[in-house]
């Protein structure tokens, strides 16, 4: 069954089509088989020449739990066909994603495996630079209604990965762990301010968002834990908003030394 749906999820995103939801299915599926699932994707995607870049959290903001019918984040794999350095891809086109929605985020580099029993000090040393940029998150369910587990088997909605300016880390740990529990980010559509939010939107901060990640890794029978050199994308700063053709957005921020992020959609 699981072979199954990692093969229609895969010809969703390369078609760019929805299908029904796996969950409603007669055999159902759960969390645990979803992760199966995800599993299989990263096969496919190596098998056709993909490389694995990193990680990609969702739904760390409570705020999109009842809405969506999750009760917990969940995470998707990110491969160099849709991670990018922002400053080269100002630019996306709608028609490459379904239904796709923005989300400013905080992206960590990974500079030695984490382990699950780390404190967010510990989980800085882990940690070679942040940045703040954005994922474009998609929906091959139609009207953005799945389950937690639909979600787990469309590699966690990902959709593209856009990496901003790169700040180290080592330098200033001890403000690094306090700014982002405690930053404001705001989120602009056309210069008209559409969501606020900051880094206590993401479990209380992306720190702790890093840490669920690495937790439900060790306890995944099919997935490897994190290593040395992926990226890790923890969690939208504000609620995810629709984007449209024509389109021109930014996010500023506050209490953290992360340039403004700007991007444009087309068709």
């Amino acid at each position: 069954m699981t072979e199954t749906i990692a093969k229609t999820v895969l010809t969703a995103l390369d078609d760019h089509n929805q299908v029904p939801l796996f969950s409603e299915a007669p055999a159902g599926l759960s969390v645990s088989d979803a992760y199966q699932v995800t599993a299989q994707l990263r096969a496919a995607f190596e098998a056709r020449g993909e490389t694995i870049t990193g990680r990609k959290i969702g739904f760390t903001n409570r705020g999109m739990w009842d809405a969506h019918g999750v009760r917990a984040p969940i995470w998707g794999y990110c491969t160099d066909t849709s991670t990018f350095e922002l400053e080269d891809n100002l630019v996306q086109n709608v028609s490459k994603f379904v239904e796709p929605r923005i989300e400013p985020e905080i992206i960590f580099g990974i500079r030695e495996t984490p382990h699950p029993l780390m404190n967010k000090e510990e989980l800085l040393d882990c940690i070679e630079w942040v940045s703040l940029g954005y994922e474009i998150v998609q929906s091959i369910f139609a009207g953005w209604k799945f389950s937690a587990s639909d979600t787990i088997a469309a590699n966690a909605l990902h959709g593209a990965l856009l990496i901003g300016n790169r700040h180290e880390v080592v330098s200033r740990k001890a403000a690094w762990e306090r700014e982002l529990a405690s930053f404001r980010a705001e989120l602009f559509c056309d210069g008209v301010l559409s969501q606020t939010g900051g880094g206590a939107f993401v479990l209380g901060s992306p720190l702790v968002a890093l840490q669920h990640l690495v937790k439900l890794l060790d306890k995944d029978p099919y997935n490897p834990p994190l290593g040395a050199g992926e990226v890790v994308s923890t969690g939208t700063l504000t609620l995810a908003m629709p984007v449209g053709v024509g389109q021109n957005w930014s996010t500023k921020v506050r209490g953290i030394p992360l340039e403004e992020i700007k991007l444009r959609f087309e068709n």
